[in-house]
């Protein structure tokens, strides 16, 4: 209301400026046609000026001010939703590895019951019938019959290359003694008191230590793989 009583009052002070002009010209001589122009312009101009209400003026201001708070409401919503979308994002990424670690560990805990279904599964040594002597097939069927089958071949692999399934092997320079050749070869006396002669025993005896120092005879291939001992 202020503003608008300032420039009316400023248009009417000019207004009546030129009046005064237009007055001392005609005073001085000049055309009264050009002193009427000039009052005419002015009064054209003052009625611009003043033509828009006070009321309006305010609905203007208001309206202007409105706007900006629907933009900047508008602008709050976006930054809302793009906080709870990256809130969400987050979440999911969180419950996605928790499922991911849940499933692992059932995994891990279903292969270690089954080695333990396997190994309660397999047969002793002494469940094995002494003979006076072996051949390398029969060595074999007695290992399948002791070791985990997701073992076996790790414990081959090992026997393989140590003795090649000769249950009397012995290293002439160590004197590594057996199928798994133990050094010194007494040490599977803890396994059965024919080691010498009963390979169930030297297999039991040599499971025994692949599992105690590798974890299984697959901990034990990869370690002689990288050492070519073990």
């Amino acid at each position: 209301m202020s503003r608008i009583s300032v420039r009316g009052f400023a248009v009417a002070s000019a207004t009546a400026v030129t009046t005064v002009g237009a007055v001392v010209g005609v005073a001085s001589g000049n055309a009264a046609q050009a002193s009427d122009d000039n009052f005419e312009a002015t009064a054209a101009d003052t009625t611009l000026l003043a033509d828009i209400p006070a009321g309006e003026q305010a609905q203007v201001q208001v309206s202007s001010l409105a706007e900006q708070a629907n933009v900047q409401a508008a602008a709050a919503d976006s930054l809302a939703r793009k906080s709870a979308e990256e809130a969400a994002r987050i979440q999911a990424a969180k419950d996605a590895e928790a499922k991911k670690k849940a499933a692992d560990k059932a995994e891990k805990e279903r292969k270690e019951a089954e080695e333990r279904a396997n190994r309660s599964a397999v047969r002793d040594a002494s469940s094995f019938s002494a003979q006076g002597s072996y051949t390398i097939a029969e060595v074999k069927a007695i290992a399948r019959q002791m070791i985990p089958a997701d073992q076996f071949q790790c414990f081959s692999n090992i026997v393989d290359h140590e003795s090649g399934w000769n249950y009397r092997a012995v290293n002439p320079s160590s004197g590594a003694y057996g199928l798994v050749q133990a050094l010194p070869g007494s040490k599977m006396s803890s396994a059965g008191a024919d080691w010498q002669t009963n390979p169930a025993t030297q297999i039991k005896w040599g499971l025994s230590y692949m599992d105690g120092r590798y974890g299984s005879p697959c901990g034990a291939w990869s370690f002689w793989q990288a050492n070519r001992w073990y």
